[in-house]
């Protein structure tokens, strides 16, 4: 039976992961860092590029990923554009391993690059206090009302809900900075304190600047193929389990509880799918624009009830040694952010699941093995949206 009719859906693995030179990178082009990353993810999976027939990326061209297809050199089969802010990777993921395993598709490469910080830096952009004035965001925007704010608010409100101090939302940012020290990659890795956080210059109450993530250069790729294909690919694999997404609104006042993140729906989703519950996850990746965000994803995917995330934090759990390491490579708080952040989510789980992490950031269990089960969840826009996938190994 061809792939094309199969009836049995396949598992597919991702085969090959890397990073594009990340950081401050002042003589590259989007362009170049997607091709950067892209050539180093087939290098790590052994697998010629013939394999490669599908493609996804957003948030470079005109007609992305028309664009970055020409510029790789591919002409694929089968395409996707998805666009939902920071969580597009996590959804992405999801709609490759779907077509992958219904034959669709037999290797699904995605690709992201940006520039975003030496852009601002040279003068050929400045930074964006809106998405624009049209539609719903007509009736926000004239008030000033910018993302951090949005996220300001939604931070805010928890705190009135749930009593989450400002000390507990800092110890998002410590922690993820203490992870940081491991990555030689990272962009920052002294050490902060809470009190370090707390004296910052106010960025949106109740944010000051390390509340709030970095702006960096970089991009970074990954491999998905079918598995067929393992046997061929020179790296471990590391097998999509379960997936899930779900979008909530776009304007506040469309949003029913600043508490909730979209997170709540698209991991009950993943973890149902993959037949696993949050109590057997050994690492999270999660989307860090804001403190904030670290906190109520981690609520809502489960691994603490609701209005429970600022003791969940408080006590070094988020640690490479804690009960839950997350964001072990240091985060968009500390490690890199170049703009939509999901897809280094992904790269950080397989490498932490292949063990590959390196000396001082590797996570093993008790028993000094690797992890065996991961968690990669991304947030777009203002909450608005989110892909969560689990990966096992």
């Amino acid at each position: 039976m061809s792939a094309a009719t199969r009836s049995t859906p396949r598992k597919v693995a991702v085969v090959g992961v890397a990073l594009s030179d990340c950081g401050r990178v002042d003589e590259a082009t989007p362009y170049a860092l997607h091709a950067q990353a892209a050539r180093r993810a087939l290098a790590d999976s052994g697998l010629g590029r013939d394999v490669i027939d599908g493609i996804a990326s957003a948030g470079l061209g005109t007609l992305a990923p028309i664009e970055v297809a020409e510029y790789l050199g591919l002409t694929p089969r089968w395409v996707d554009s998805t666009s939902v802010g920071g969580a597009t990777w996590e959804v992405m993921a999801a709609h490759a391993a779907e077509a992958i395993a219904a034959g669709r598709a037999e290797a699904v490469l995605l690709v992201y690059g940006s520039t975003a910080r030496a852009d601002i830096k040279a003068r050929r952009r400045t930074s964006n206090l809106s998405f624009g004035a049209r539609g719903p965001l007509q009736f926000e925007v004239p008030y000033g009302h910018s993302l951090i704010a949005k996220y300001a608010m939604a931070a805010r409100r928890h705190m009135h809900e749930y009593g989450t101090t400002l000390e507990q939302l800092a110890s998002v940012a410590v922690q993820a900075r203490a992870n940081a020290a491991g990555n030689p990659d990272a962009m920052f890795r002294d050490p902060i304190t809470v009190d370090d956080v707390l004296a910052g210059p106010m960025i949106a109450d109740p944010f000051t600047k390390l509340h709030c993530c970095i702006r960096s250069d970089g991009g970074c790729a990954v491999l998905l193929a079918a598995e067929e294909y393992v046997q061929d690919s020179a790296a471990t694999p590391v097998w999509v389990l379960g997936t899930g997404e779900h979008v909530s609104h776009t304007t506040m006042s469309e949003w029913d509880d600043f508490t909730v993140s979209p997170a709540a729906v698209s991991g009950r989703l993943a973890f149902g799918r993959a037949g696993v519950t949050p109590d057997d996850i050994d690492i999270a990746e999660i989307y860090d624009a804001f403190t904030y965000m670290t906190l109520v994803t981690l609520e809502d995917l489960g691994f603490c009830g609701k209005g429970e995330g600022g003791a969940f934090v408080e006590k070094g759990r988020l640690l490479r040694t804690g009960d839950l390491p997350t964001n072990t490579d240091g985060g968009g708080l500390s490690a890199q952010h170049p703009g939509m952040r999901g897809l280094f989510l992904l790269v950080e789980a397989v490498r932490q699941l292949r063990g590959e992490a390196g000396e001082g950031r590797q996570v093993r269990r008790a028993d000094g093995s690797a992890p065996e089960l991961a968690v990669a969840s991304g947030t777009g826009g203002w909450f608005c949206s989110s892909g969560t996938v689990v990966l096992g190994r």
